[in-house]
């Protein structure tokens, strides 16, 4: 019995002493790391916009971070909260040099990836399952330190609203970080909270919501102050944008209680609306006198009348969140609206957006001034207007062929061609064309120029009608001058012409629309 205790004695000194020296090993390890990142970070954020002492503490505080075991729920959360708390208390220049070191120092391991990259070269021989094997850990090492920290503070209440806006934060300073090392680091951790977002507000997870004029105080104030296309103006243009033929509908989240994530404003028409004051300024449905009904406030509201909507048109869809730039929520909102829409009434056959066309202006004055410096020193280019184009504005302006670009310019630019009649006309035709032109020709990387054509066709759209004096407010003049387009949804053939677009970047327009602009190419 003395013999079993002194060797059980024995074993548990050695066992005991042997976990203390891994311990201290550990410790060592630790230890002689963490001076190896300091220089590092001093070195390679020399630009920034905090000084070292300031990247000394960001350090020192996120070691405490991702050091901190998870021992439990209760510390996990603790954990989550604490680096919540303090970015949130950072000051907004501070937040920047933050993002910086998080990015750089707790993100892949490059070396690490090296390694088990050459053991899946050498796996290829040792048989299928240690192949496996050296994959899933080559998975693993890709995975930024950081993303298992953001994934656990999306459990944690308000966790989700924080990563939003964080990575708004990261979108609104990334331009401005010079080091192109550093750049490179903020960009994979906005994709990586970007990804995440994707996930968590796939359209399982989001709950669609009518705003009213009866609709939480706080809510109907969120859709004023968010609407971004065409500003309310007033207390009464806000109840008219939720009232009779009219919806304003709303993807909300669980994570983030109260606050509208995408904004779509719908009118309910007889026909497509060739103009957005048709719908912002016209108090009941296409200038009637209707049968009107008192509602509770005492107000007058107009009775809908079913037999009189054949068409929905969406002319307003906003996402509220940056944070949630590049995560697909308008298709969802779109799609679904439309399925509540044809249950709500069965006579609507026609779906339409009426939509701006922002940067039609600024790609065309840049053209101008293309082929104006062209012509000015005499080199050959090929032509913008065509030779009857050219006749009339000749005529309206009385002018020279070598004048009529830059006088066309200076027209677009100080909005002259809106106060003379015969210089509308004139420029009326050329103008139509060339939006016709941005819209359906010009591309980037094979999609639409334009961000909100390639918005509504990848959406399986059909550009169907270029809408002249659309939107004759300063925003619309300066946008488009004054066009706005309608982007038809025919339910039937959205999904091919979607994989039309996104595939094979093939635009589907209206015969219509392809006669406006067949001499554009």
């Amino acid at each position: 019995m003395f013999m079993f205790n002194k060797h059980f004695l024995l074993l548990l000194s050695r066992f005991k002493m042997t976990a203390a020296v891994r311990r201290i090993g550990c410790i060592q390890r630790h230890l002689v790391s963490f001076p190896k990142r300091l220089p590092m970070v001093q070195q390679t954020m020399s630009g920034a916009t905090r000084g070292s002492a300031g990247n000394d503490e960001t350090l020192r505080f996120l070691e405490t971070i991702f050091s901190t075991p998870d021992l439990g729920v209760l510390a996990l959360e603790s954990k989550c909260r604490r680096f919540c708390d303090h970015y949130s208390s950072l000051a907004a220049e501070d937040k920047i040099s933050f993002l910086t070191v998080l990015s750089k120092q707790y993100g892949v391991h490059q070396s690490t990836v090296v390694q088990v990259a050459r053991s899946v070269v050498n796996a290829q021989e040792k048989g299928e399952a240690l192949l496996l094997m050296t994959e899933e850990r080559l998975r693993h090492t890709l995975i930024p330190q950081y993303q298992q920290l953001f994934s656990k503070i999306g459990r944690i209440d308000g966790g989700v609203k924080f990563l939003v806006d964080m990575r708004a934060d990261i979108l609104t300073h990334l331009p401005g970080v010079q080091s192109e090392e550093y750049k490179a680091h903020m960009r994979i951790l906005q994709q990586t909270i970007r990804d995440l977002l994707a996930l968590w507000f796939s359209v399982g997870f989001l709950h669609l919501q009518r705003i009213t004029w009866q609709s939480p105080c706080d809510m109907v104030q969120k859709i004023s102050m968010y609407e971004a296309v065409h500003p309310i103006r007033d207390m009464n243009d806000l109840k008219r944008r939720v009232g009779s033929y009219r919806r304003c509908f709303v993807f909300t989240h669980g994570s983030m209680p109260g606050e509208p994530v995408v904004v779509l404003h719908t009118a309910l028409t007889s026909s497509i609306s060739s103009s957005i004051h048709s719908i912002l300024k016209t108090p009941t449905f296409s200038g009637l006198r209707l049968e009107p009904e008192s509602s509770s406030d005492g107000d007058v509201d107009e009775r809908e009348d079913l037999s009189k909507i054949s068409a929905a048109i969406f002319y307003s869809i906003t996402s509220t969140q940056k944070g949630l730039q590049g995560v697909d929520l308008g298709n969802y909102l779109i799609k679904t609206v439309v399925k509540e829409l044809q249950n709500e009434f069965s006579g609507i056959t026609q779906f339409s957006s009426l939509s701006p066309i922002p940067g039609f202006k600024a790609w065309l004055i840049a053209e101008l001034n293309r082929l104006v410096h062209l012509q000015e020193i005499g080199e050959q280019s090929e032509e913008l207007l065509l030779e009857n184009e050219m006749e009339g504005l000749r005529n309206a302006l009385s002018i020279s062929n070598q004048n009529v670009l830059k006088t066309l310019k200076d027209l677009i630019q100080t909005h002259r061609w809106i106060q003379n009649e015969d210089i509308c006309e004139a420029v009326k035709g050329p103008l139509l064309r060339l939006c016709g032109r941005y819209l359906f020709i010009e591309k980037r990387r094979g999609f639409a120029l334009n961000p909100v054509a390639n918005f509504h066709l990848g959406n399986g759209a059909v550009l169907w009608r270029l809408n002249w004096k659309a939107d004759m407010s300063m925003r619309g003049i300066n946008q488009s001058c004054g066009m706005m387009v309608n982007y038809r949804y025919y339910l039937e053939s959205t999904e091919e012409n979607s994989r039309k677009y996104l595939e094979n970047h093939t635009i589907t327009a209206s015969p219509e629309f392809v006669s406006l602009v067949q001499y554009a190419k």
